[in-house]
Formats: structure tokens, sequence, C-alpha cells
């Protein structure tokens, strides 16, 4: 009998030990519990300010690029909606924009609907009036002055159409551009031999088909002759331009945006921003597979020095109208 108290007792105690010891052990499961819960809220409010002040962050730089984008806008915007156009400066040396001469002006308009491409030629001897007009001035000597701004303002006063965009390429960056693209394929309709010792330039090309590297390349866009003066220069860029856009459109093209975009990063200024480039991939995924159309803006050679061109206002209204029909009531030139 007392055996058997003992071991009832025994039992009690063992229970007892064993409830205390769950209850301890229950206790330790809910403050871990508890300290993973608040690590886990602990690191989410971090991640929370993060992603807040990352959000933060890049609403500024949004905010801050509409107001760009909207400083740019100009009074005919709206009305060149269907339309993107882009202001390409060739210019004669690298550096800074003091002292550069923007030897090739273009502009460049895709059709946002068809795809199509449309390139104005600008002759750089292209006469400016000043308002009061007494005083002139010739529109590619004008960038060293103004500035890429200024080379915006002049060309869509003087076109009555708007530039959304703008590409400013030296001829070192344009050479790096037909190299990162596998050089580019053009019939040179003569020989072209020139040797200018104070710019180090010395041009030595054949006539005849040609598979040209950056360097044959930028020498050719750079060659310069009496015959036609700057007409035979434009056309000779226009040849070469359709050659290019033919290039780009190659399938084989493809592989090669990682180099085109480390040029196009490193080498070339333009205000395309990262917000932009949306727009930009949907236009240029649909390019029309025609090559561009090539217009040279009216005008006339000045009688006694064909290196100053005359433009005919109203010749360059009515091609506006003509290369614009999606724009209603194109401006005035």
């Amino acid at each position: 009998m007392t055996e058997h108290k003992s071991t009832t007792k025994n039992n009690i105690r063992a229970k007892r030990r064993r409830r205390l010891l769950r209850g301890i052990l229950g206790i330790f499961k809910l403050m871990l519990l508890v300290a993973v819960l608040s690590g886990v809220c602990w690191a989410s409010w971090q991640e929370l300010r993060r992603g807040a002040a990352v959000y933060q962050k890049y609403e500024t730089y949004y905010n801050a690029y509409k107001e760009r984008k909207e400083a740019r806008r100009s009074p005919t915007d709206e009305k060149f909606e269907a339309y993107m156009n882009v202001l390409v400066l060739g210019t004669d040396k690298a550096g800074d924009f003091d002292g550069r001469h923007a030897d090739t002006i273009l502009l460049l308009s895709l059709d946002n609907a068809s795809g199509k491409v449309r390139v104005i030629s600008i002759p750089r001897g292209t006469v400016l009036v000043a308002p009061d007009g007494a005083t002139w001035e010739r529109i590619g000597e004008k960038f060293s002055a103004v500035g890429i701004s200024g080379m915006t303002e002049a060309v869509r006063n003087l076109l009555g159409v708007p530039v959304d965009y703008y590409v400013v390429v030296d001829a070192q960056a344009a050479g790096s551009l037909i190299d990162a693209l596998g050089g580019i394929d053009v019939y040179v309709e003569m020989r072209m031999d020139y040797d200018d010792p104070e710019l180090g330039l010395s041009i030595h090309i054949p006539q005849g088909f040609q598979h040209m590297n950056g360097d044959v390349a930028q020498k050719y866009l750079r060659f310069r002759s009496g015959e036609l003066g700057d007409v035979g220069r434009v056309q000779r860029h226009h040849r070469f331009l359709k050659a290019l856009y033919d290039r780009i459109l190659h399938v084989e093209t493809l592989g090669r945006l990682p180099a085109l975009a480390k040029v196009l990063q490193e080498q070339v200024n333009t205000n395309v921003e990262v917000w932009d480039s949306a727009q930009l991939a949907e236009v240029l995924k649909g390019l029309s597979q025609e090559a561009p159309e090539t217009f040279m803006l009216p005008g006339r050679p000045y009688a006694g020095d064909e290196s100053i061109w005359l433009p005919d206002r109203e010749q360059a209204k009515q091609k506006m109208k003509h290369l614009f029909p999606k724009a209603e009531g194109n401006a005035d030139t």
C-alpha cells in the first residue's frame, strides 16, 4: 500500500514536470515567433522606406523630365503629333560647342503610323536673316554662337515644324557608329582626292562600290569638291543615308546593338532620355522597309559664291505641307 502511494506521487510529479517543460517550451516558441515577426516587420519597414525613397527619387527625375519636355514643346507641336522629328547635326570637330560649325544639318522625320522616314537637308551655307533685315549669317556657323538650343529654334523657324529630339555627331563618332555596324556599302560616284595638312585630313577614295569602315566613311562624308558645291555634297549625303538605313534594317544589325548603344552613350550628344525610350522603341520597331525619301531645302546658290544658299521660303512652305499632310494648318515659315 505504501509502495502504491509512492508510485502515484512520482507519477504526479513527472506529469507536473512535463507540463512545466511544455509551458516553458511554449513560451520560448512564442518569444521566438514574436522575435521573427518583429524582424520581418522591421525588414519590411526598411524595404518600404527604401522603396518609398527610390520612388520619390524617380518621381523627382520624371517630373523634371516632364518639365524639360514641356519647355522644349513649341506652339506647333500638337499639330505634328503624328510625326517624330529629329535634328541631326554633323560637326567639324569634337569637344564643346564653342568653335564648332555644323557641317551637316538634317531633319529626320518619322511617320509614327507608317514608319516611313523623310530626310530634309539644310545646306550649311543657308542664309538666316536677322529680324531687323539688316544682318544675316550662315546657319552652319550659327552653331558655335548659339549652341544646340539656338540651332533647334533656327531650324523650327526656318521649316515651320517642331523638333522633338536632337543628335549631335562629330566625325569620330560617325566613324565609330559605322564600325559598330560592321561597315557600309556605298557607291562612290567619282575618285576623291583631297589633302589638308592643317586639319590632318588625307582623303583618297577610288570610284566605284566600296565597303567602307568608319574611317573611310567619315572621310567620304567630309570630302569637299567644287563640282556642284553644296548641292553635290547634299546629294552624296543622301546616298549615304539610304545605304545606312538599309544596313540598319539588316537582320545582322540586331547582334550589334550593344556596340551601337555604347557609341551612342559615350560619343553622341543627344537629348533622348530613358523616359523617351519606350516611345522611340515603338517607332523604331515599326520602321518602313522603304528607303527614306530625301529632300533639300528649296532655294538657290548666291551668284558668285556657291557656298551661300538662299532659301526660297514660299517653296519651303509648300514642301512642308507636302511632307506633313497630317498636320492641319501648317505653321507659316
